[in-house]
Parts: C-alpha cells; structure tokens; sequence
C-alpha cells in the first residue's frame, strides 16, 4: 500500500510540475527549462590561429556549459524538493489514516466489550 502511494505522489508530482521542472522519459531524468547541453568544441591543432579560435570557442563553450549546469542543478534541487514535500505529505495522510483505523478498531472493540 505504501508503494501505492509513493507511486500516486510521483504521479501527482509529474503533474504539476509538467512545465515547471525536469521530466522522466525512460527512466532518464533531464532539465526541461535549460535548453540543450552545449556540445563540447574540438581543439584544433593545424595551425596557431586555428588553436587561438578553438581556445576562443572553448571560453565561449565554458560560459554557456557553466549557465546549463547552473540550471541543472536548480531544476534538480526543485524536483528533489517538490518530491520530498509530496512524499511527507502522503506518509503523513497514510499515518493518520493508519492511527485512525487503529482508534476506531478499539473503539468498537470497547463497545462490543461493555456489551
């Protein structure tokens, strides 16, 4: 049953977050708000102005690899958070649901005893 719900709660988090945060496809987590990984440039050794605009490209390349990485974690950090939240909350509907059963059981139970 614990599973059960763990399960809706990943469910329900899914859904609200569907614009909001990373997605899930094939068991592969991905961020959904920071555009696509920068491909990684190619030093270039034929020539010393073909190195300088490598190392040129490569600057550039650590800029935009640094803002990805930035948002990854971001997008991350919110998920993790947003699935821990969802999850407390579940265990403790679950918990109450648990002790409320519990109370109730020995509620008759005392009933059917002074009878």
């Amino acid at each position: 049953m614990l599973q059960r719900t763990f399960f809706t709660a990943v469910i329900m988090l899914a859904t609200v977050s569907a614009g909001t945060a990373g997605t899930i496809i094939n068991g592969t987590w991905s961020p959904s708000a920071c555009g696509t990984e920068p491909v990684v440039p190619v030093i270039e050794q034929g020539s010393v102005d073909a190195y300088n605009k490598s190392v040129k490209a490569i600057n550039a390349w650590q800029q935009k690899a640094n803002a990805y990485n930035t948002c990854l974690i971001n997008e991350a950090n919110a998920d993790n958070a947003l699935i821990a939240k969802i999850a407390n909350e579940e265990q403790s509907r679950l918990r109450m649901a648990i002790e409320k059963i519990k109370t109730d059981t020995d509620a008759a139970k005392l009933k059917l005893d002074r009878q």
